[in-house]
Protein backbone atom coordinates (compact mmCIF):
# COMPACT_ATOMS: atom_id res chain seq x y z
CA UNK A 1 0.00 0.00 0.00
CA UNK A 2 1.17 3.33 -0.91
CA UNK A 3 1.26 5.40 1.80
CA UNK A 4 2.51 8.95 -0.08
CA UNK A 5 0.94 11.90 0.07
CA UNK A 6 0.56 14.23 -2.89
CA UNK A 7 -0.98 17.78 -2.83
CA UNK A 8 -1.43 20.78 -4.96
CA UNK A 9 -2.12 24.44 -3.31
CA UNK A 10 -3.81 26.60 -5.24
CA UNK A 11 -2.77 30.16 -3.93
CA UNK A 12 -3.81 33.57 -5.44
CA UNK A 13 -1.95 36.67 -3.73
CA UNK A 14 -3.07 40.10 -3.59
CA UNK A 15 -2.50 42.58 -6.40
CA UNK A 16 1.30 43.53 -6.12
CA UNK A 17 1.83 41.23 -3.76
CA UNK A 18 3.50 38.47 -6.01
CA UNK A 19 7.08 38.88 -4.57
CA UNK A 20 5.68 38.30 -0.77
CA UNK A 21 4.59 35.05 -2.06
CA UNK A 22 7.88 34.14 -4.03
CA UNK A 23 10.29 35.13 -1.16
CA UNK A 24 8.47 33.58 1.21
CA UNK A 25 8.78 30.20 -0.48
CA UNK A 26 12.36 30.81 -1.12
CA UNK A 27 12.81 31.42 2.42
CA UNK A 28 10.53 27.91 3.29
CA UNK A 29 12.73 25.74 0.39
CA UNK A 30 15.93 24.49 1.99
CA UNK A 31 13.87 23.83 5.75
CA UNK A 32 11.20 22.24 3.87
CA UNK A 33 13.27 20.11 1.47
CA UNK A 34 15.36 19.08 4.49
CA UNK A 35 12.56 17.57 6.55
CA UNK A 36 12.22 13.93 6.63
CA UNK A 37 9.67 12.12 4.22
CA UNK A 38 9.59 15.33 1.82
CA UNK A 39 9.59 14.26 -1.73
CA UNK A 40 8.87 17.34 -3.67
CA UNK A 41 8.09 21.08 -2.83
CA UNK A 42 8.04 23.37 -5.63
CA UNK A 43 5.70 26.35 -6.28
CA UNK A 44 4.66 27.34 -9.71
CA UNK A 45 3.35 30.39 -11.45
CA UNK A 46 -0.29 30.43 -13.49
CA UNK A 47 0.73 30.88 -16.94
CA UNK A 48 -1.90 34.14 -17.65
CA UNK A 49 -2.29 35.20 -14.06
CA UNK A 50 0.77 37.21 -12.24
CA UNK A 51 -1.47 36.90 -8.88
CA UNK A 52 -2.15 32.53 -8.90
CA UNK A 53 0.90 29.98 -7.81
CA UNK A 54 0.30 26.19 -7.44
CA UNK A 55 2.10 24.44 -4.93
CA UNK A 56 2.92 21.07 -5.69
CA UNK A 57 3.95 18.82 -2.55
CA UNK A 58 5.01 15.31 -2.23
CA UNK A 59 5.37 13.56 1.22
CA UNK A 60 6.27 10.04 1.93
CA UNK A 61 3.51 9.50 4.62
CA UNK A 62 0.52 11.19 6.86
CA UNK A 63 3.30 11.54 9.42
CA UNK A 64 5.67 13.18 7.68
CA UNK A 65 3.08 16.03 6.55
CA UNK A 66 1.46 16.06 9.63
CA UNK A 67 5.19 17.14 10.98
CA UNK A 68 5.71 19.86 8.29
CA UNK A 69 2.48 21.16 8.96
CA UNK A 70 3.44 21.59 12.67
CA UNK A 71 7.02 23.24 12.45
CA UNK A 72 7.72 26.35 13.61
CA UNK A 73 8.80 27.70 10.78
CA UNK A 74 5.46 26.24 8.89
CA UNK A 75 3.29 27.94 11.58
CA UNK A 76 5.06 31.02 11.29
CA UNK A 77 4.81 31.27 7.61
CA UNK A 78 0.79 30.15 7.94
CA UNK A 79 0.37 33.48 10.03
CA UNK A 80 2.43 35.52 7.80
CA UNK A 81 0.71 34.55 4.64
CA UNK A 82 -2.63 36.00 5.47
CA UNK A 83 -0.88 39.52 5.18
CA UNK A 84 -0.48 38.46 0.89
CA UNK A 85 -3.15 36.10 -0.13
CA UNK A 86 -6.25 37.53 -1.33
CA UNK A 87 -7.60 34.44 0.43
CA UNK A 88 -7.19 31.07 1.75
CA UNK A 89 -4.85 28.69 -0.12
CA UNK A 90 -7.40 25.83 -1.80
CA UNK A 91 -5.65 22.36 -0.81
CA UNK A 92 -6.45 19.70 -3.39
CA UNK A 93 -4.87 16.15 -1.92
CA UNK A 94 -4.59 13.94 -5.07
CA UNK A 95 -5.14 10.03 -5.67
CA UNK A 96 -3.14 7.18 -7.38
CA UNK A 97 -5.60 6.52 -10.44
Amino acid sequence: MNTEISMMILIEVKEGRRGEQINSYKKLLPLVLAEEGCLQYDLKAVDGNSNEFILIERWASKEALLAHDNSPYMIEADKNNVSFRAKPAQVLKLLDI
